[in-house]
């Protein structure tokens, strides 16, 4: 009797067992699991309230392109760096003219009198308007990675990802110094470029802006490189930026205000010159397949001029 009940104890746990590692088995199967409580869901952060949208899609310009460099705008026209090309467009995507470049560019920028700088690796060329070459600065570093460029009527400001500073030349490309990017003088780091994401601008009062992309913050520079002030926001809301290096890329609006862009979460707002948001020019939900923070510029009214990397086009903002 005794060996009965054992016999028959032993057959229901075996059979508990089995019926214990089967439930488990389709537990855990991936369309049968339960949503992971700690995994990062950044869905809350990309919705944005459609008052603060005060922007609308107006053009989009298809380009046919391998890849896609940097843009510029100056009196109505596009400066496009396309595969080894500078093309000069209208704003409705009509060819100007095109010039062949020797090497594989990083960025562009006009002057106000129509002067163009092409920012390559780890060096520059300076060409007047109709792209007569006028200087061209020494090769730095194999290190160096040039990711913006900037004038004045006297000075070129170029950020160096790879070495994590802004090198200062006067206009026939001859280093003149270099920013480390230091907030106080007991700071223990400069710039923070975690990747190849570093911006500067100079706006129409002639004020150099420099993106330190680790910190979220924007630094202002005298144009002999002393520190003059700076503002940053840390945030995963809509008001700040977030991640490892934003914003990627900023410009100017005439009245002074930033125009940035973010990668990560891919985002266009509007900051006033002390930092507070004023408005978004495209929210998340314009991007949703995108990988890569658009490059920008912005023409004499306001309006928002965006190179979708991801898509190919030249996408244009304006306020509704």
């Amino acid at each position: 009797m005794n060996k009965r009940l054992i016999s028959i104890f032993l057959g229901l746990l075996v059979l508990i067992i089995v019926v214990v590692l089967v439930l488990d088995f389709s537990s855990t199967k991936i369309e049968n699991r339960n949503a992971n409580p700690y995994e990062f869901n950044v869905d809350e952060f990309e919705k944005v309230d459609a008052e603060l949208i005060h922007y609308r899609e107006s053009k989009q310009i298809k380009l046919d392109a391998e890849t896609l460099h940097g843009i510029a705008y100056h009196h109505g026209l596009i400066y496009l760096l396309q595969d080894s090309l500078l093309k000069i467009i209208d704003l409705d995507g009509h060819l100007i003219n095109s010039f062949e470049l020797n090497d594989e560019a990083r960025t562009i920028t006009v002057s106000k009198e129509g002067k163009i700088l092409i920012a390559f690796k780890n060096y520059f060329d300076f060409y007047a308007d109709d792209f007569t070459l006028l200087a061209e600065s020494e090769h730095e570093n194999d290190t160096s990675i040039f990711t913006s460029i900037a004038l004045t009527a006297n000075s070129i400001f170029v950020a160096d990802a790879g070495n994590r500073r802004v090198i200062m030349y006067d206009e026939s490309g001859k280093k003149t110094g270099e920013i480390g990017g230091e907030t106080e003088k007991d700071s223990k780091h400069g710039f923070i470029i975690p990747s190849a994401y570093f911006d500067l601008a100079i706006n129409n009062s002639g004020e150099l802006w420099v993106v330190n992309p680790g910190k979220h913050q924007f630094q202002q520079y005298s144009l002999d490189g002393r520190l003059l002030g700076y503002w940053e926001k840390s945030s995963m809301k809509i008001d700040g930026f977030s991640g490892c290096c934003n914003p990627a890329h900023f410009c100017f609006l005439p009245n002074g205000d930033f125009v940035t862009s973010e990668k990560g979460m891919i985002r266009i707002k509007v900051h006033s010159p002390s930092g507070d948001l004023k408005s978004v020019v495209a929210p998340p939900s314009k991007f949703p397949e995108g990988i890569h923070a658009p490059d920008m510029c912005a023409d004499e009214d306001g309006n928002i001029i965006a190179l979708d990397f991801d898509l190919k086009m030249i996408r244009i903002f304006n306020l509704k």
